[in-house]
């Protein structure tokens, strides 16, 4: 079955197939996305625009960065808030909070026209004091994942894509798969 990635992002095509393989076909669309709190309404959304436009069954993907001392805040709207108020701007937000934790949740959702399903992973973490290391992701520069003294941004790819949340949502999604497929 041909099974098409729905991203306009190199980058997460990039850790997406280094963890599940060749298996996807790569397409680029522009796809509206809706703004929402709840990243099941955003990804869901997303597949089903996807699906539309391809013809053929789908998988998308969203993420969100949710700051305890901003009760989840930013969530899925951390790219809109790191394109306006930096990535270093988060760390300075912070920086009156003794409470530096946060938990990342990367989602992605298949869609064949008929089953409409949510693969979730989570890692919890801390907000650096200031962005370190290589910029691929809009927030990777800040995450530090618990049990970790380095950001994701810091780490090598092959390491971050064995304890991301990234990697827990596309193993559910690659068992998923291989049962579908049987």
């Amino acid at each position: 079955m041909k099974i098409y990635f729905v991203t306009s992002n190199l980058n997460k095509l990039k850790e997406t197939r280094q963890i599940l393989g060749d298996r996807i076909e790569h397409v680029s669309v522009d796809i509206p996305e809706i703004q929402s709190l709840d990243i099941n309404v955003i990804i869901t959304d997303k597949a089903k625009k996807a699906f539309a436009q391809v013809g053929g069954p789908v998988i998308v993907e969203d993420t969100g960065l949710y700051i305890n001392a901003f009760n989840g805040f930013p969530g899925p709207l951390v790219r809109w808030l790191t394109h306006t108020a930096d990535i270093g701007g988060i760390c300075k937000m912070l920086s009156s909070f003794p409470d530096r934790s946060a938990y990342a949740i990367n989602s992605y959702c298949f869609y064949d026209g008929k089953e409409l399903k949510v693969f979730v992973g989570k890692a919890s973490g801390s907000i650096a004091d200031k962005p370190r290391g290589k910029k691929e992701f809009d927030w990777d520069q800040i995450f530090i994942p618990d049990g970790h003294e380095q950001t994701y941004a810091e780490m090598e790819n092959g390491h971050k894509n064995t304890i991301s949340a990234r990697k827990d949502a596309l193993a559910q999604l690659a068992q998923y798969l291989e049962r579908k497929e049987m």
